[in-house]
Parts: C-alpha cells; sequence; structure tokens
C-alpha cells in the first residue's frame, strides 16, 4: 500500500522521498488544491469516497495508511 501511496503523491508533487512519518504540509508543502488532487486519486485508485471532514484527520502519509485500514483497504 505505501508504494501506491507513494506513486500518487510523486504523481501530484514530483517528490520521491516519502516515508510514514512524511507530514504532507510541513515536508511537502502541499496547499488545499494539492490535497484535494491526491484524495480524488486516492478515491479513484481504492474506489472509496473520502469526506472532507476526514480529510482534517490525515498529516502524515501514516494517517493514510491508517484511514485506508479503517476502511478496509489493505
Amino acid at each position: 500500500m505505501l508504494a501506491t501511496i507513494k506513486e500518487i503523491i510523486f504523481k501530484t508533487v514530483g517528490r520521491k522521498d516519502i516515508t510514514p512519518d512524511t507530514d504532507l504540509i510541513k515536508d511537502l508543502k502541499l496547499n488545499s488544491f494539492d490535497i484535494v488532487s491526491i484524495t480524488t486519486e486516492f478515491e479513484m485508485c481504492f474506489k472509496i469516497k473520502i469526506p472532507t471532514r476526514d480529510l482534517w484527520k490525515i498529516h502524515t502519509v501514516r494517517d493514510i495508511i491508517d484511514y485506508l485500514n479503517e476502511k478496509g483497504i489493505k
């Protein structure tokens, strides 16, 4: 799953130095448009809907992994 997440982030921001502890805003300097873009990619890739209110809970790559695991995606 981490490889897929890294690929999606790479497509959006062009960074390959992604780890589970990478902070989306502090480390990658993502803005709200970037967050929406990667969220849309996650929704299409994993065939889920991520409500806007859930985005406020996601700060790191590990948060993305945990969120997807909670939704039953392995």
